[in-house]
């Protein structure tokens, strides 16, 4: 009876060739993929995301926002082009508008973006430095956002915070 395991064309020198790339093969040195830190952008969820900007709202004196899936969305698609094409811009060809529409969403927006930072913290922190950044993350009449970061080729990070409500809230 034939061995169902080993084909019968293998010959003995054949299954030695085999039977010693296989040991050889258990002693090759396997790196192991390391989780990514808590405070990666990469590893942040919408909850911790939210929790971050909400506190940073609370210590302004502005009211909580919501998450909206559909302005992480456009925040995404422009993380990933600044990423891309390595530049930061509001503007690469596509405008916030025609990215918060392709998304499903139909309010009034403002966007933030950022880069360089490694961590949520260190672009809250560059956004409230800049006068009209500040402006837009701390604004009563956004009510709520979605934000996303990105990793151009290089490591540098490119951030998007789209903030979205009425767009009555902006009339009168």
């Amino acid at each position: 009876m034939k061995d169902r395991f080993m084909p019968a064309s293998l010959s003995r020198r054949g299954f030695l060739v085999l039977g010693a790339a296989g040991a050889l093969s258990a002693c090759a040195t396997t790196v192991p993929v390391l989780p990514k830190p808590a405070n990666a952008p990469e590893a942040l969820t919408d909850e911790e995301i939210l929790r971050a900007i909400n506190m940073t709202r609370a210590a302004n004196g502005a009211p909580a926002w919501a998450y909206n899936t559909r302005l992480e969305e456009a925040a995404r698609a422009q993380a990933r082009l600044m990423a891309q094409k390595n530049t930061m811009s509001h503007d690469l060809g596509v405008t916030l508008r025609q990215r918060v529409t392709a998304a499903g969403y139909l309010g009034a927006v403002g966007e933030n973006v950022a880069k360089g930072y490694t961590s949520l913290p260190g672009a809250i922190e560059g956004w409230l430095a800049s006068p009209g950044h500040r402006s837009t993350l701390l604004s009563h009449r956004f009510v709520e956002f979605g934000l996303a970061a990105a990793r151009a080729s290089n490591g540098r990070y490119y951030w998007a915070l789209i903030a979205g409500g009425s767009f009555q809230a902006w009339m009168g």
